[in-house]
């Protein structure tokens, strides 16, 4: 493939996936807005109408603002590529840290840093506007600026000797790098899994054992009928920033936990919890989450594989608007362009990501009804959708694209029926 022809293949993608996901999101918005002036029968005893057009408003405000980051990606995309922005950066880094590994560090670095920059308005623009404005967030303006500091803190002490040493393996493993450089990257992933409960989480959130009796004794019920130990029970802080509620499990092996926010276990009654926990038990039990670890692995591995052909070839850099500086190591770069156009070209691919994960959710669901109650899900799960006003009507192909999982309509269905 010569650059020209690559190029033209690059802005063919591109185009295609921002007009797809321009008509998916206006798609989205229509659909929110016809179906806003009743809630949908199947809840209609349950949510006020006043709760269901909040969450029509909060969808169309969230949507809104992503097409405005998605237009803004993309001419950051562009101007990174086509225009001349890696090639000036690498320049200019050219400079400061002259040839070697210091000079690939710091380019990665710099990128890393302007994306940050490019991110921190709308980052913050959700925060405390929109969030602000639908009565979820609990966030003070200086804790923002201190989990940003302890995230790029976070971030550089473990990304920097991650990057060294894939940048270390691509420059002398020879051909097959991308195959050590897999082993490498997926040790580091299953290490993530015990220290981020354990090390990581903690920087950022207050987590305390369970105290509420009633809920623990059931939840310890549940877990001996699953079959599931673990290392504690934890309440997480989670209303000092937002007052979405959520449960979760995480860990690995002998450091597994399960955590429940605070503003969670305010709002929903003991057996509820149960159901809830009973559904994310699920995704244990029925090897979910290891299921998704191989996919992630086999997905590394190939576009490693992938990324170990692509930067031989020249045609891969001067396509996308970079001309290799001679007599250094351009491994950095090819990095960088991989991960900035692999959104681009699997995009299309979504539904397929997704089409798995609502079928895991519905199994999940179809657990937890059988070591719970399963109208203690449903009460629960529409207490949450009502909580995080998460819209009942979402356009089914949008939510196709994006939803990791099923819409409440069908959701429900499924367990009213399985009850």
């Amino acid at each position: 493939m010569n650059s020209s022809l690559f190029s033209l293949l690059f802005i063919a993608f591109l185009v295609v996936t921002l007009i797809t996901r321009l008509w998916l999101a206006s798609r989205h918005i229509r659909h929110i807005l016809r179906h806003r002036h009743a809630v949908p029968t199947q809840f209609a005893e349950k949510i006020p109408v006043q709760a269901h057009q909040k969450a029509a408003d909060y969808s169309i405000a969230k949507t809104k603002l992503g097409l405005v980051v998605l237009i803004v990606n993309s001419f950051a995309l562009l101007g990174f590529t086509l225009f001349g922005g890696l090639q000036w950066l690498s320049v200019a880094m050219l400079q400061i840290a002259g040839t070697g590994m210091l000079y690939q560090l710091g380019l990665l670095l710099a990128f890393a840093a302007i994306s940050g920059l490019i991110d921190l308005p709308f980052n913050y623009y959700a925060q405390f506007v929109l969030e602000e404005k639908f009565g979820f967030n609990k966030m003070t303006p200086g804790l923002f600026i201190a989990d940003t500091v302890k995230g790029v803190a976070i971030g550089t002490a473990i990304g920097l000797p991650l990057a060294w040493v894939v940048l270390t393996l691509m420059a002398g493993a020879g051909e097959w790098w991308w195959l050590y450089a897999w082993i490498v990257w997926s040790a580091f992933q299953l290490l993530m899994l015990v220290l981020y409960p354990t090390v990581i989480a903690p920087l950022f959130n207050k987590f305390t054992p369970l105290a509420d009796d009633d809920v623990r004794v059931r939840i310890e019920g549940l877990m001996q009928r699953v079959g599931f130990a673990s290392k504690g029970l934890f309440v997480m802080d989670g209303s000092k920033r937002s007052a979405h509620g959520n449960a979760y499990f995480s860990g690995f092996g002998t450091a597994k936990r399960i955590v429940f926010f605070d503003t969670l276990l305010a709002r929903l009654a003991p057996q509820e919890i149960e159901a809830v926990l009973a559904h994310e038990l699920g995704h244990f039990k029925l090897k979910h989450i290891v299921k998704r670890m191989v996919v992630m692995f086999a997905l590394s591995l190939g576009f490693l594989a992938l990324l170990g052909y692509l930067k031989a070839h020249v045609w891969f850099y001067v396509g996308l608007g970079v001309t290799p500086l001679p007599g250094i190591s351009n491994d950095a770069m090819a990095l960088i362009l991989f991960m900035l156009v692999l959104p681009v070209f699997t995009f299309l691919l979504s539904p397929l990501s997704s089409i798995t994960s609502r079928k895991h959710e519905f199994e999940a669901d179809a657990f937890a009804a059988q070591y719970t109650n399963a109208q203690d899900l449903v009460t629960a799960l529409v207490k949450l959708y009502e909580d995080n006003a998460a819209t009942l009507t979402p356009d089914p192909l949008h939510s196709t694209f994006y939803d990791s999982h099923p819409p409440a309509s069908l959701r429900i269905g499924k367990l009213l029926a399985a009850k």
